[in-house]
């Protein structure tokens, strides 16, 4: 670059009140990296804390930013920061926060790479928080990348495990897929509108109609959201991963991954795709039937517990892009902002409750070493604790009251009634039958835990903890003749079936302090719904773009 061209540059105006919850979170990645760097070996201990501290000071600027109320635009209307994006940051911050409490022991038990760990985790949250801001393609691109590229290898974060690199690899090659997918409509979209920005590609598909072109080009980029959010058919990836990643990145990649995408495809559908009602609605109807249905009834199939919360998690996906088939009618005046609200609610509620149900496989997992569903059998003769609070999550998931997980399922009827259409009421149909399948699939956990006996054996061919698949370290009764401490190595292929001796679950601060957080905020949720209905209205009262 010569020197008139280098004089000739005005930097863009920014403003750093609305950067502050982007900046403060570098700065938390930076720190941690630094002190990596510095400490090394003996920095191990404090890496959660310092990841944990910087998340919670990162809600600041977030709460001072809300309390300011104003809306902020920056580069050309391509970074926005309103109500929405500030309640979905702190959603992000939250998660995120959660997730770092589940990690502590067991990223520390493991032995695995803990520094690197929770820069990575950190990265992923940056893309997020930059996500729920992007108002043009580009933005959202790179808000994209930068949380897809650090999530890729956390899946793989069992690095001697040949089932942590087989998840970590599918959902590399996949999501390389989707992108490459997606980023050839948006290049379609430019060409059509002659923009990037939002505004500009909206009042472009108005005008240019549904020509086809168009149509391909919306297609492509909504096929590549729908890998993120693991809608079927684009799901294959995501129980593998889910069964193969460290227990707390599942957690992490079904909420606050899906999450992403769901906030992406609000900012496409309600800002920039307006004028494709043709296009938009018809596709999301059918995506919506079919994944729930698809997830739902291999759900009922699954003999895995975090392969069942996966499949449930696809189903899940498919209640939160109900909304979306109606967003459009105009039955009635309060119909668009009624589907903002179902999909920001639904987000919020299944956070929590699904981080909650992920904390108690963890929690259970350190005493069973094992991921099936009949390990789960007799929970509440010798841990009722652990039991109650996964039948609060259950339930929540279900729909069942005063679990919050009802007023999601509400809030998604009332989109459909509110759109008044003969498509809304069949869709509805649809939805209350996926319902009623979802609950049996969960009721098979709830009655292992509250009927069944305790087993005298249980079958240690998938661990959620520890993953090495050619040996694993599982507790024995003391006449196995096991080492003073009960561990014994025993060779997991194919699986072993072991004695098992209940007893109290080992629980450390960090985990207890994440069933607790989930655990009152789901049950809070559902008691008090107008708690999140209040954020609904606050994040949908002003899009922007």
């Amino acid at each position: 670059m010569d020197l008139g061209a280098m004089l000739a540059f005005v930097r863009p105006a920014l403003d750093w009140h609305a950067l502050a919850p982007e900046l403060t979170l570098l700065g938390v990645g930076t720190l941690v990296t630094v002190t990596d760097i510095a400490f090394d070996d003996r920095a191990k201990r404090i890496m959660p804390t310092l990841a944990g501290i910087g998340l919670l000071v990162t809600l600041i600027p977030i709460l001072t930013l809300a309390a300011d109320g104003a809306e902020r635009s920056m580069f050309g209307g391509a970074y926005v920061v309103d109500d929405f994006s500030l309640v979905v940051k702190a959603l992000f911050i939250v998660v995120g926060y959660i997730v770092v409490l589940m990690s502590v022991d067991y990223v520390r038990d493991g032995d695995y790479y803990e520094n690197e760990y929770y820069t990575l985790l950190l990265t992923s949250l940056l893309g997020m928080v930059m996500m729920a801001s992007s108002r043009d393609l580009v933005s959202v691109f790179v808000a994209l990348e930068l949380l897809s590229i650090p999530a890729y290898m956390l899946a793989a974060w069992r690095k001697g495990g040949p089932r942590s690199n087989e998840a970590g690899l599918k959902y590399y090659l996949m999501g390389v897929f989707a992108s490459a997918v997606m980023l050839y409509g948006m290049s379609l979209l430019f060409g059509v509108s002659g923009g990037t920005d939002f505004g500009t590609i909206a009042a472009a598909l108005k005008g240019e109609g549904s020509s086809p072109i168009v149509i391909v080009a919306i297609l492509f980029v909504l096929i590549g959201f729908a890998f993120k959010v693991s809608a079927v058919p684009f799901h294959t990836w995501a129980p593998d991963t889910y069964e193969g990643a460290p227990t707390p990145v599942t957690a992490f990649l079904s909420v606050a991954s899906k999450a992403a995408g769901m906030v992406a495809l609000l900012a496409l559908v309600f800002a920039a795709f307006e004028g494709a009602k043709d296009v938009v609605q018809p596709f999301f109807w059918a995506l919506a039937v079919v994944t729930m249905t698809v997830g739902n009834l291999i759900a009922l199939r699954q003999t895995n517990i975090v392969r069942m919360l996966a499949y449930s998690g696809v189903a899940q996906g498919g209640f939160m892009l109900v909304p979306f088939a109606v967003a459009y009618e105009e039955s009635t005046a309060g119909t668009l902002a009624s589907a903002r609200e179902a999909v920001i609610v639904y987000l919020i509620i299944y956070a929590f409750m699904n981080l909650g149900a992920f904390s108690v496989v963890l929690a259970v997992s350190r005493r069973t070493r094992s991921g099936a569903i009949d390990s789960y059998a007799g929970l509440f003769s010798y841990a009722p604790g652990m039991a109650v609070l996964m039948t609060l999550f259950l339930a929540a998931l279900a729909g069942i009251p005063p679990a919050g997980g009802w007023f999601a399922k509400f809030v998604v009827f009332r989109a459909l009634a509110d759109a008044s259409t003969p498509a809304g009421w069949v869709l509805a149909a649809i939805v209350a039958v996926n319902a009623v399948i979802a609950f049996g699939y969960y009721a098979r956990v709830l009655v292992q835990m509250w009927i069944q006996p305790v087993p005298e054996m249980v079958e240690l061919g998938v661990d959620t903890r520890d993953d090495t698949d050619d040996e694993l370290a599982v507790e024995l009764p003391a006449e196995t003749g096991a080492d003073e401490g009960g561990l014994v190595a025993v060779e997991t292929r194919p699986a072993t079936m072991v004695r098992f001796t209940p007893g109290p679950i080992p629980m450390t601060g960090a985990l207890a302090a994440a069933l607790a957080i989930t655990a009152i905020a789901t049950l809070a949720l559902g008691i008090f719904p107008g708690l999140v209905s209040h954020f609904g209205d606050i994040a949908t009262f002003d899009f922007g773009g």
